[in-house]
């Protein structure tokens, strides 16, 4: 990760094609019910934000997606802002932020929320009080047991819902 953040990111097109190759890769499994669904946490949840709004897949959870709203860093040139896509989501999404968080920050989230809603899209945001960024790293001092231990609850159902067969 760190080794393709010094290089700019990753490119959404490899991203993308990785992902639909994963995708078919899993619906062709003799156990698969035929439903995919992503998660990202970081940047990964601006990459299954843009999986919502371009692959065929079943469900998308983005775990404080920097990136999907707000300036792309001179660092990361890849990392186009996304929001102006929300009109091209295709499946229901489930969003986990921290209230402390400046990547996104609260306003971004609400910028995104408001998005989504006026496009009619399916969604779900959660937001905790007392977390920040990677609250779900369990080997980082912004680990949030409380949110952490809801946002999983919160995935587990979700996936259950939009993903059973």
């Amino acid at each position: 990760m760190a080794a393709a953040r010094a290089q700019g990111g990753v490119p959404d097109d490899q991203v993308v094609g990785d992902a639909a190759g994963a995708a078919a890769y899993l619906r062709a499994l003799s156990n698969s019910n035929g439903k995919v669904g992503v998660i990202g946490h970081c940047s990964g949840g601006r990459h299954a934000f843009l999986m919502s709004t371009t692959l065929p897949l079943d469900a998308a959870v983005v775990c404080y997606g920097g990136l999907i709203v707000g300036e792309t860093p001179p660092q990361m040139p890849s990392m186009v802002p996304l929001v102006d896509r929300t009109s091209q989501v295709q499946m229901p999404i489930l969003g986990l932020f921290g209230n402390d968080d400046q990547f996104p920050t609260p306003d971004q989230v609400d910028v995104l929320e408001k998005a989504l809603t006026e496009a009619g899209k399916d969604h779900e945001f959660h937001r905790y009080d007392g977390a920040g960024h990677a609250f779900f790293s369990v080997d980082r001092p912004a680990y949030r047991v409380e949110a952490a231990i809801d946002g999983w609850q919160r995935i587990s159902a979700f996936f259950t819902t939009h993903l059973a067969g």
